[in-house]
């Protein structure tokens, strides 16, 4: 997840991350000609590496491999922070769920963490791969596949 807090630990965070990994760009906070040349560069360094790209937001940036949050072409992800929104998601056609925040994160300042017995029942019985968000790190991480999580994604720990 792109974050305009990233700043210049973006270029950083973009060569950590693992060959196949996706990037799921926002910057919401830019207008649309300084969002459309960011996201360029962040899309050149996406092909080198590997990497797959998902924009957020109503306006096409560039070339991108699917859309957050929304219905469009390619891979489709949605953010889950109830169980109700987990069965949007899948009814909505969602490839994967991101599902926040499993920890204090300063994305989500003053809300209490989802924790592993409240996401485990959250997505149970759902047919769309999850991916924990909020708070998370490669150690935290390492027990959600037993909760039937597929993957993690973070802002902080990918530049810290």
């Amino acid at each position: 997840m792109t974050d305009e807090r990233m700043g210049d630990a973006l270029w950083t965070a973009l060569e950590r991350l693992p060959r196949g990994s996706g990037v799921v760009f926002r910057h919401y906070g830019l207008d649309l000609a300084e969002r459309r040349a960011l996201f360029a560069k962040v899309a050149k360094v996406a092909r080198r590496r590997g990497l797959r790209l998902v924009r957020a937001g109503a306006e096409r940036l560039g070339r991108e491999d699917g859309v957050h949050a929304r219905r469009g072409p390619g891979l489709r992800t949605w953010p889950v922070h109830s169980r109700r929104e987990a069965v949007a998601g899948v009814r909505a056609g969602a490839d994967l769920l991101f599902v926040s925040p499993m920890f204090a994160t300063r994305s989500h300042i003053g809300t209490r963490g989802l924790g592993r017995v409240r996401l485990g029942l959250m997505i149970r019985g759902l047919k769309v791969p999850v991916i924990a968000l909020g708070g998370m790190d490669a150690k935290r991480a390492a027990g959600g596949h037993a909760l039937g999580v597929y993957g993690w994604a973070a802002i902080d720990a990918w530049t810290t």
